[in-house]
């Protein structure tokens, strides 16, 4: 069993201890009423998608996502939510350094040891869910999940849909596909992004993510009988028909969106072990992006 398979098996414990720890890190979390963005690079931006449709849709208050080098400095934020597993990444700990002093900044991390502890204001570390493979699975869902439960919106049958999801066979043919689109609405749309970006890190597939409604303009123009379309969440009216006339699969996500990820990062280790590739070893890639000072 490679170790990406074995982490996201772990994910409803990891969920189940995030969601009751919750309260104990309310204080370095978002308030009701702050102005909130939160930050993250690849896998860790796409869960700050999703945190902030989750945060803003409750009424907790306005709340945006940016990747971290995206950082709009000439806007103002009562607190910066930064999700880093590693702690090192160059672009998160540059963006918390220029706001020391400035805006209350909160690092939520998988690794103690490293210098995201004294760079953010306030830090969470979920070092039970920390990771041995390069590609990322329980400490993004793990990290949304925390800030689920501290927005009020997690609840037991998230971690019973992610047991049936690691429990159910795959649909038939899926793994035959050569190309692969995730929709998603509202905060799923971040969790298709990441759906999207697992398929291409560790099974090489061509993938692509959209929310919903953006399907029917220009993307499914490129839909075959190869293609698999797999919507997180609720679908537009009409599309999964649309879908099917192309002849492409059309999967109907009938989870929680978040345990309906959970089948996708199994899918692409199956679509991996196929190719026979390495899901830990994703080609060109490595645990964190630690860039080299500019020389100047």
């Amino acid at each position: 069993m490679s170790h990406v398979e074995d982490e996201l098996t772990s994910q409803p414990e990891c969920w189940t201890r995030v969601a009751a720890d919750a309260a104990d890190h309310g204080r370095a979390l978002p308030a009701p009423g702050e102005r909130v963005a939160i930050v993250g690079c690849g896998t860790s931006y796409f869960m700050a998608q999703s945190a902030a449709a989750l945060r803003e849709g409750a009424g907790q208050g306005e709340t945006d996502a940016f990747a971290a080098s995206e950082f709009p400095h000439g806007r103002s934020y009562d607190r910066v939510v930064a999700l880093t597993r590693s702690g090192t990444t160059t672009e998160v700990l540059e963006l918390l350094g220029r706001l020391k002093g400035t805006t209350r900044t909160t690092a939520v991390t998988a690794d103690p040891a490293t210098p995201v502890m004294s760079a953010a204001d306030d830090v969470v570390v979920l070092d039970y869910a920390d990771e041995r493979s390069v590609v990322q699975t329980r400490f993004a869902t793990t990290a949304l999940t925390l800030l689920r439960a501290h927005f009020g919106l997690h609840t037991d049958a998230v971690v019973a849909d992610a047991r049936t999801a690691l429990s159910e066979p795959l649909p038939d043919g899926l793994v035959d596909c050569t190309q692969f689109t995730f929709l998603g609405r509202g905060w799923s749309v971040g969790l298709a992004n990441e759906a999207g970006l697992k398929m291409r890190e560790a099974s090489l597939s061509w993938t692509e993510a959209y929310p919903a409604m953006e399907y029917r303009h220009g993307p499914i123009s490129v839909t075959t009988r190869s293609t698999a379309t797999w919507s997180l969440d609720e679908a537009p009216e009409g599309l999964a028909e649309q879908v099917r006339g192309t002849g492409a699969s059309w999967i109907q996500g009938r989870l929680d969106p978040l345990a309906e990820l959970v089948r996708a990062q199994r899918l692409a280790v199956a679509v991996a072990a196929s190719r026979g590739l390495d899901p830990d070893q994703p080609r060109h890639l490595t645990r964190s992006v630690i860039l080299a000072p500019d020389p100047a």
